[in-house]
């Protein structure tokens, strides 16, 4: 087993990235952020067996499909040329989102915690070693539901880039081994019910790097 292959074992916390393609913003009618816009979700939200559980009380359940970034080492306020030193590879996943919970969150001013941390928000592949993917930028994400494509997009649109992100968030968090940066998600985010079936990948020319396919259930 290679390292970190059993990251969501190890790794302390995933920090999410929120906005950082445009068009994704655009559809939720939010502008586009300055500066990097920032969440958590605990390790108790990973997903590698079983289906997702909507959560108590949630109507709207949206996918998010996003390219993870698998932290090798400690890092603390590294320069944006030596982040990619501390990266052991990727993962695919899906940042689940209650998104009538986060709705009301912000309608209130209140912090997104329910909308993004219970159990099973989320799903993760396999570990992808970080010499599968010599550059992240041009890779292409893609999810449906029962069958229909809803998001498709490359990262080349990350208005944030992979190192530039593991540089500004380690300026203020330290990144430890195993940690997960998501890194946000393109347009196409939608709901999903219960008995849907999920699926994405993420590729690059040569074919499909990873693979996820999962259910959806009541809690």
């Amino acid at each position: 087993m290679s390292s970190f292959a059993r990251f969501t074992e190890v790794g302390r916390k995933i920090v999410a990235v929120g906005r950082n393609y445009k068009e994704h913003a655009a559809e939720l009618g939010n502008k586009m952020p300055e500066k990097p816009l920032l969440f958590l979700k605990p390790t108790s939200s990973y997903l590698i067996s079983g289906n997702i559980l909507i959560p108590p009380g949630c109507s709207e359940l949206h996918h998010e499909v996003e390219l993870g970034v698998v932290v090798s080492s400690t890092c603390r306020r590294v320069s944006e040329s030596a982040a990619m030193q501390h990266v052991a590879g990727y993962a695919l996943a899906l940042d689940m989102t209650a998104r009538d919970f986060q709705t009301e969150a912000k309608a209130k001013g209140h912090p997104w915690t329910m909308a993004k941390c219970f159990d099973t928000a989320c799903p993760v592949s396999a570990f992808v070693p970080r010499d599968r993917i010599p550059d992240a930028s041009g890779l292409q994400l893609w999810c449906a539901v029962n069958g229909e494509t809803r998001q498709s997009g490359s990262t080349s649109d990350m208005h944030f880039s992979v190192p530039f992100l593991l540089s500004y968030i380690s300026r203020y968090i330290t990144l430890e081994p195993g940690d997960l940066v998501l890194t946000g998600t393109p347009a196409g985010v939608g709901p999903v019910r219960p008995g849907d079936v999920i699926e994405a990948s993420v590729s690059d020319q040569s074919g499909q790097i990873a693979h996820i396919k999962v259910g959806v259930e009541k809690s």
